[in-house]
């Protein structure tokens, strides 16, 4: 059975390539038959969920005072 799938892109940006990304991109699309609007969106969200992986590595990896503020004000007593 066929299906249809719309999806409603909300957003649209315009980027500027050289020579060498624009030639992979368009080959990349017309080989693998992917859009090249799919392959940017799929490579951000690769982007974005390393981003996020890369940065909770950090989580808890902090050890000093409870109360890091040196200003003035914020410090609690």
């Amino acid at each position: 059975m066929d299906a249809l799938h719309f999806f409603h892109m909300s957003h649209t940006i315009t980027i500027r390539l050289d020579k060498d990304l624009a030639s992979w991109l368009e080959e990349t699309a017309a080989r693998t038959g992917v859009s090249q609007g799919k392959i940017i969106r799929d490579e951000l969200e690769r982007a974005r969920k390393g981003y996020r992986r890369s940065f909770m590595r950090l989580a808890g990896s902090v050890s000093a005072s409870k109360d890091l503020s040196s200003r003035k004000g914020f410090s609690r007593p």
